[in-house]
């Protein structure tokens, strides 16, 4: 890939449905300030994840599972790498869901399996041309992203201010009245606005998963030591233009208590921009959001083939997997792992019979969760990395990138993103709110990673990799001549 593709990918790789679409439930459960915080709390787990200095001075094949291996050991490679390929597989046939009943926004009488099968030819395709056409399909996808965005945060302002056709001024009108955070199952005081936006945690997290696959890429990028720190050094767009910036003006234009903001079907019609553009009398836009919504769906599932089918790829290569996964085309193309993992697209198909809704529901948490402990297994491994960095005397300043507030920002952000994921589904306990989808959902991935660890620590015996052990060569040279 070219610089204009991370660099591009970096900015808006990881807007998608969680932005427009899942700000809806997060305003209803949270309300504004709620919701807002809630974003915030996410977004600074999201900075302090410090693969990215990693990914710098190492851009190898297999990314932070390579780095598992050489800096932890086998076994935490092993249950990370699992993990966070159980991830990005299982988000594909939501992003698929998604995008099929976007479509039936348009034509609603048509079977939705028709396009399903539709969005996923278009995604396997794509793959299937390699990370040169996957990083310009994405470039593309990306650039729309970027200028409805901000569009609709310029538009968001003038309509907030009054210069919508109405000529309403809003200002903070909403953040009064119903209130700047919603009393989760009307529980009263701040034990019920405290609930309310420990709520929304889980679909915050949804939002902002994605953003290692700047990291994961940086094998297939055009002299990465240059390229990757500059990208990486682009995520104060993402956290706080388009996701800060974002909920702040959606919490202006949309009062948390708008019953539209439930999203029982899944189309924008339940958008909180398309909310707020209808309540302001502007006509013509609802479709045109729609289909930005669309191609968001499609670049999402876009980039979890591509990270499943490289996370499968890199376990292959470090043993965690059958070796027939490390088949490649002569262009370097892993397509046996593509093919595998696209297989689980079919899942997509539950939504024809279920509801695209709610299995997109299952798929948000069960990304969410798994994302987090993702984040929780690579600030771990980070830890290890800076330890031994010092015990081999390698001066941090040599690096291509240095990540700022070491070693406490992965401190921060490994106890943050465990903190989260323990109390993501803390609802489903509360009496009469028990529910087996939102559980399993939630904590599946919570007991999974402990199974995996301990299971493969015992069987291969492998001891945790000392400090002055730890291999900071194999594969540098290349990188530096290619450089």
């Amino acid at each position: 890939m070219k610089n204009r593709h991370i660099a591009m990918i970096s900015d808006s790789g990881v807007i998608g449905t969680g932005l427009f679409l899942g700000t809806a439930s997060a305003l209803h459960t949270g309300g504004p300030i709620g919701m807002l915080l809630a974003y915030i709390a996410i977004g600074s787990l999201c900075y302090t994840i410090s693969l990215g200095e990693m990914a710098a001075f190492l851009p190898i094949p297999g990314g932070h599972l390579t780095f598992a291996e050489r800096f932890v050991d086998p076994a935490w490679s092993f249950a990370l790498g699992w993990l966070y390929w159980y991830n990005w597989t299982l988000v594909l046939p939501a992003e698929l869901s998604a995008a099929s009943v976007l479509i039936g926004y348009w034509n609603s009488e048509v079977n939705p399996a028709v396009w399903i099968t539709m969005c996923l030819v278009v995604v396997l395709t794509i793959n299937m041309l390699g990370a040169g056409a996957y990083g310009e399909a994405e470039f593309i996808f990306a650039s729309i992203k970027v200028v409805t965005i901000v569009g609709l945060l310029i538009l968001g302002i003038v309509i907030d201010l009054g210069g919508g056709p109405s000529h309403d001024r809003l200002g903070f009108r909403y953040w009064k009245h119903p209130g700047p955070f919603v009393q989760f199952n009307g529980i009263e005081g701040a034990k019920g606005r405290f609930l309310g936006w420990s709520a929304v945690m889980t679909q915050a997290a949804f939002s902002f998963i994605g953003t290692e696959v700047v990291a994961i890429a940086g094998a297939e990028v055009k002299n990465p030591r240059r390229n990757i720190p500059k990208a990486i050094k682009r995520v104060y767009i993402r956290l706080l233009l388009f996701y800060i910036g974002g909920v702040t003006i959606i919490g202006l234009l949309v009062p948390s208590d708008d019953e539209r903001l439930t999203l029982g079907t899944g189309t924008a019609a339940a958008s909180p921009f398309v909310i707020a553009i209808s309540n302001a009398g502007i006509k013509g836009l609802p479709s045109v959001i729609n289909a930005v919504i669309l191609t968001s769906a499609w670049s999402a599932a876009n980039s979890d083939l591509y990270s499943s089918s490289r996370a499968l790829y890199g376990l292959a290569i470090n043993g965690n997997a059958p070796k027939i996964f490390t088949k490649v085309t002569r262009h370097g193309l892993p397509w046996v792992s593509l093919v595998f993992c696209a297989s689980f697209a079919f899942l997509a198909y539950m939504g024809v019979t279920s509801g695209s809704g709610k299995v997109f529901g299952w798929f948000a948490n069960i990304t969410a969760v798994a994302g987090l402990s993702s984040w929780f297994g690579i600030s771990v491994t980070y830890i290890r990395f800076y330890r031994g960095l010092r015990a081999q005397g390698i001066d941090r300043r040599s690096l291509p990138y240095k990540s700022p507030l070491q070693p406490f920002a992965a401190w921060y952000a490994a106890i943050g993103c465990l903190t989260v994921v323990l109390i993501s589904g803390w609802t489903v306990f509360l009496k009469g709110h028990w529910a087996p989808d939102t559980f399993v959902t939630n904590y599946l991935a919570v007991g999974l990673f402990p199974v995996l660890y301990c299971g493969m620590k015992v069987y291969s015996r492998a001891p945790l990799v000392p400090y002055d052990q730890m291999d900071f060569e194999t594969g540098l040279q290349e990188v530096l001549d290619a450089s």
